[in-house]
């Protein structure tokens, strides 16, 4: 059909393809416009993808903000002393003649003066291996017995109980055998796994030795039976040797085992007048847990 203009020739339509698809032109055209989309298209992915790339790599390479860093496994400083509270077991020597006259008259052993005890220590550092302690140390056993020989007049046992009570506060030199930790720099400690020591001290002990029940008269005629209640109790010096391990479990926390061997002995006061010093030394076995600071 002829519509009053030339038709553009080849040349001419090449021109028209050859004009940069970005310039706009030309919207009567199809594959331009179609060309021009898809060139649009490709350009909004590839900066989507530069910018999901640079997040990626900005969270690989910045610091964790949600998860808490762990805490380090060394202190800041050499430590200063610990704090911490024992528990275990006394053997009593329980060897001088009040105990034998109890336990040759009455249902008690040797044993029986065992007892279970307890005890805190407080421990300041002198010097990278020696400190010195403070301490508190309690035990009480008490025991039910009766006459191994006796009986009353209806042919009951004459019962009564025996209880010994011991407190000893004192104070101690300890000597780590081996090194309590390694310092890396001014600011940095790190604490050994397992330490070793031993040490030595004194101080005062506590006694009260105590008899309740029914007891047997004998230099009255007719053995008779009364009630009452016999005591001796007091101060008395003690001195102690003990030797342990302290063994790190989580950060600044220790558990303890521990051995100690204490002497002492007490006057008796005048409800044993007739009888030597009591022996209050004993064997001492304790573990404990300990916190350092």
């Amino acid at each position: 059909m002829d519509t009053g203009q030339d038709a553009p020739s080849s040349g001419e339509y090449d021109a028209i393809l050859e004009i940069p698809m970005n310039s706009g032109g030309f919207p009567w055209c199809r594959p331009c416009t179609w060309v021009r989309s898809i060139h649009k298209e490709v350009a909004v992915i590839r900066h989507f993808g530069l910018a999901l790339a640079l997040a990626c790599t900005g969270l690989a390479v910045s610091p964790n903000p949600v998860c808490a860093q762990p805490s380090p496994d060394f202190l800041f400083s050499s430590p200063k002393g610990m704090i911490g509270f024992r528990t275990g077991w006394l053997f009593s020597s329980a060897n001088s003649d009040l105990f034998t006259f109890v336990q040759q008259h009455l249902t008690v052993d040797r044993k029986d003066f065992n007892a279970p005890a307890i005890g805190v220590d407080v421990e300041m550092a002198m010097a990278p291996r020696l400190s010195a302690i403070g301490g508190f140390d309690y035990a009480r056993t008490s025991k039910d017995s009766e006459y191994r020989d006796f009986v009353d007049n209806q042919r009951l046992p004459i019962t009564q109980t025996t209880r010994l009570t011991e407190w000893n506060i004192a104070g101690s030199v300890k000597f780590a055998i081996t090194p309590r930790g390694r310092e890396i720099s001014s600011r940095a400690f790190i604490p050994a796994a397992v330490t070793p020591y031993v040490g030595a001290g004194a101080g005062l002990l506590h006694y009260e030795f105590l008899q309740f029940g029914d007891f047997v008269d004998v230099d009255s005629v007719n053995m008779d039976v009364f009630t009452d209640t016999f005591r001796s109790s007091g101060w008395t010096p003690s001195a102690h040797i003990f030797g342990g391990v302290d063994v790190r479990i989580y950060k600044r926390l220790y558990i303890s085992g521990e051995g100690r061997y204490l002497w002492s002995s007490g006057s008796p006061d005048r409800d044993f007048i007739d009888f030597a010093r009591i022996d209050l030394a004993g064997f001492k076995a304790t573990a404990g847990i300990h916190y350092m600071f």
